[in-house]
């Protein structure tokens, strides 16, 4: 038994020294194992900090200086942007306040065709109500087919039409309710009415007839100017034309809407913004012919893609195109210039039931108006009435680059050599009313 309890005792205190051996040697490996860690800990840490804290000061000065070039890069467009468009200033005085305690009768009239119709049918009533101290009837506006009918507050702002001309003509809303049932003198207007013709042709008739209706015709586009308005007639019908008629609010949010998108295509590839009468329907009526001096009338498609290319337009050129829906022989162009748009492409989905619905061509040709107007670029494929009043437009707010379309027969052609000689001579009326 006490050899057994020996034997046991000494099992036992030799396991509990073994035991004790044991956790002796673990603490101290925990003890030198946790030391250890302890300095790869802070020895990391320390390494850690320094790189990362450079690396942040090396992101942080390169943002600085990326973003001063962007501020700077963005700084020069916009100066280059601002001396590349220099609004002019108007010429013109306002014509002196007639107060006339009567009117000596009424005059009225209809707009036709598009926005660059109006701003002549407007100019030459103005003048002449001017002339025989009348009042003006705001005109309704007739569409292409017949009855087709709008109110001129469904396109333009009445009340700023209204002010505009305050003092210089009595502006009615509505025909006086005794004239309702009475039959106007009906007098054709040639575009650009001298005060000869009104004198000679228009005088007479009120005279007889102090109720008239005006009806406006186009024997020929002339939009030249004579030098710097020095009458009260000259300086009425700069009024007129570049200071009485403005789009609603609705047609004109649009079409900032579609310049914008159209901006920011452009943009994204550092490219112009190009704008292009180009009508599929007017290129097939008109016949686009070269006459005896070379020049043709209007442009197809293909003549239009190919005349781009040679005068340094590139692929990613973004361009915008009168025409309201694609049609095939536009093809030629849109393989040239793959990012060629429509309205069709750019009008916001929850207006196109309104703008693209039948009888709605007047208010396309409102968008195309404007669209046309503050384009970086303007090309007129078809020569005529638009192309005139929408460079005497951009003449006004200084976007003069308007480039017309011709054969290309230089080797190294450039962009300048084709500039409108309504910009290169400034020979339009613009140029008469704007300094």
């Amino acid at each position: 038994m006490p050899s057994r309890l020996v034997n046991l005792s000494s099992v036992v205190g030799g396991g509990a020294g073994g035991i004790c051996c044991a956790m002796a040697v673990d603490a101290r490996q925990v003890l030198a194992g946790f030391l250890t860690m302890a300095m790869f800990v802070m020895l990391g840490n320390m390494i850690k900090r320094d790189h990362f804290d450079s690396v942040t000061v090396t992101v942080q000065e390169t943002s600085i200086i990326q973003f001063d070039a962007l501020k700077e890069e963005q700084k020069s467009l916009n100066q280059a942007s601002t001396e590349s468009i220099q609004e002019l200033k108007p010429c013109w005085a306002k014509p002196v306040s007639k107060e006339v305690e009567q009117s000596k009768g009424y005059i009225t009239f209809s707009l036709t065709g598009g926005p660059e119709h109006h701003i002549s049918q407007v100019t030459d009533a103005v003048v002449i109500v001017r002339y025989l101290d009348a009042t003006l009837v705001l005109p309704d506006i007739r569409g292409s087919e017949l009855g087709q009918k709008r109110n001129f507050e469904d396109m333009y702002d009445a009340d700023k039409f209204i002010a505009s001309l305050d003092g210089v003509i009595k502006v009615a809303r509505e025909l006086p309710a005794e004239l309702t049932a009475e039959s106007p003198s009906v007098v054709k207007v040639p575009n650009r009415v001298s005060r000869e013709y009104i004198a000679n042709n228009v005088e007479p008739i009120f005279q007889r007839n102090s109720y008239l209706r005006l009806t406006s015709v186009f024997p020929k586009i002339n939009l030249k100017g004579n030098g710097k308005p020095i009458t009260d007639l000259d300086s009425t019908a700069c009024l007129a034309m570049f200071g009485s008629l403005e789009m609603k609010r609705e047609i004109l949010e649009v079409a900032e809407r579609m310049v914008e998108r159209l901006k920011i295509l452009s943009r994204n590839t550092g490219s112009q913004f190009i704008a292009i009468d180009l009508r599929v329907d007017v290129l097939e009526k008109k016949g686009c012919k070269e006459k005896g001096n070379g020049k043709k009338p209007c442009y197809s498609p293909l003549e239009i893609s190919d005349f781009l290319r040679k005068v340094g337009f590139n692929a990613d050129s973004t361009i915008y195109l009168t025409e309201t829906w694609w049609h095939e022989s536009l093809n030629p162009l849109k393989e040239m210039f793959p990012k060629t748009y429509t309205k069709d492409d750019l009008i916001p989905a929850e207006k196109k039931g309104q703008f693209l619905q039948p009888g709605a061509a007047e208010l396309q040709r409102a968008l195309d108006f404007q669209i046309c107007s503050k384009s970086d670029v303007f090309v007129p494929a078809i020569s005529g009435l638009f192309y005139g009043n929408v460079a005497g437009k951009r003449i006004a707010s200084g976007r003069t680059q308007i480039l017309v379309p011709s054969k290309v027969s230089s080797s190294s052609p450039v962009a300048t050599d084709f500039i409108s000689t309504y910009v290169s001579k400034k020979n339009h009326l613009a140029y008469s009313c704007f300094c």
